[in-house]
């Protein structure tokens, strides 16, 4: 008996959580496309990339958040995958040329979770507490909120991180609740924090499919599991990022949100890593503008900071 070829192959990093969004994936498109629910029509394929085998150093020392897509895009631009699995938060401002993001999935709980034994909000920690972080993000706001306590650089996956908490290497410890909660583990988050405690990053939460620009087939598979609101919502925040020029170097958030009716809000932040100093921006419009309010954001931010602080920030890596 002749096996036959997979129809979609979807490339992903080999992270738990990273398998579990390709696994979703799946799902969707099996449901959606009666042909793939075949024994054997989607094939998940691993990839190791960058930022999965260097753990011990911030993202921005190395590259940053392309480290754990670039790999894949090569996988995806040589024919070896069809399509591509992303969390869209590690997705570059900019994509290779001859790539297209094909469909967001419905978005997962933007916010941020919280853990720590010492208490259930930042405010809690005793002055001196050690909070364990890889973001500059979390950093910043961490810090502007609570100039008293320490950050200082955790890496690695969900079951890493806590357990360097509950080895006491920090004090507390920040992972995204959409993450748990696709693994399943949503019980175990402590506390969620607020987007105004801690506005997430851009596209926290959101899966993003990306194929080649030219592989209509492997599209049209693909955009049948669209989410349209998610989509404006991503592409708002992504416009606001573009337009920052934004990297992992320097510690931006945004957050657009449906309002009533056809409303878009959008809350964005761009802050000194030390958190000495934010500034924020907000707009709202209806939902088709998103991009352009994305980019009127981004502009106010870039303007309030000013081009030092960009430049700065850019020679420190």
């Amino acid at each position: 008996m002749t096996e036959t070829a997979p129809l979609i192959r979807l490339g992903t990093r080999g992270s738990p959580l990273a398998l579990a969004q390709a696994h979703e994936t799946e799902r969707r498109l099996k449901a959606a496309h009666p042909e793939l629910a075949e024994p054997g029509a989607v094939e998940i394929v691993v990839i190791k990339t960058t930022g999965d085998r260097v753990v011990d150093r911030p993202l921005a020392e190395i590259g940053g958040k392309g480290l754990f897509t670039k790999e894949i895009e090569a996988a995806l631009t040589d024919g070896r995958i069809d399509a591509a699995v992303h969390s869209m938060k590690d997705v570059p401002t900019w994509l290779s040329d001859g790539m297209a993001l094909a469909a967001f999935l419905p978005r997962e709980d933007v916010r941020d979770a919280f853990f720590s034994p010492h208490g259930d909000t930042l405010a809690a920690l005793p002055s001196g507490a050690v909070v364990g972080s890889a973001s500059l993000r979390r950093q910043a706001q961490i810090l502007a909120a609570r100039p008293d306590l320490k950050v200082t650089l955790i890496r690695g996956n969900v079951d890493t991180r806590l357990r360097k908490l509950a080895e006491g290497e920090v004090d507390a410890t920040l992972l995204a609740a959409a993450g748990l909660n696709r693994l399943g583990r949503g019980e175990a988050i402590q506390t969620h924090l607020s987007p105004e405690e801690m506005l997430p990053a851009v596209a926290q939460g959101a899966i993003g499919i990306e194929v080649r620009a030219d592989d209509a087939r492997t599209y049209a598979y693909v955009r049948a599991l669209n989410d349209t609101l998610t989509e404006r919502r991503v592409t708002a925040e992504r416009a606001c990022l573009e337009v920052l020029d934004g990297s992992c170097r320097t510690p931006i958030a945004a957050l657009a949100e449906a309002v009533e009716g056809d409303r878009l809000r959008l809350r964005a932040l761009v802050a000194e890593p030390n958190g000495r100093a934010a500034w924020r921006a907000s707009r709202e419009g209806v939902l088709s503008d998103g991009v352009a309010l994305g980019r009127d954001a981004g502009a106010e931010l870039r303007s309030a900071a000013g081009e030092a602080f960009f430049e700065r920030l850019a020679d420190l890596f």
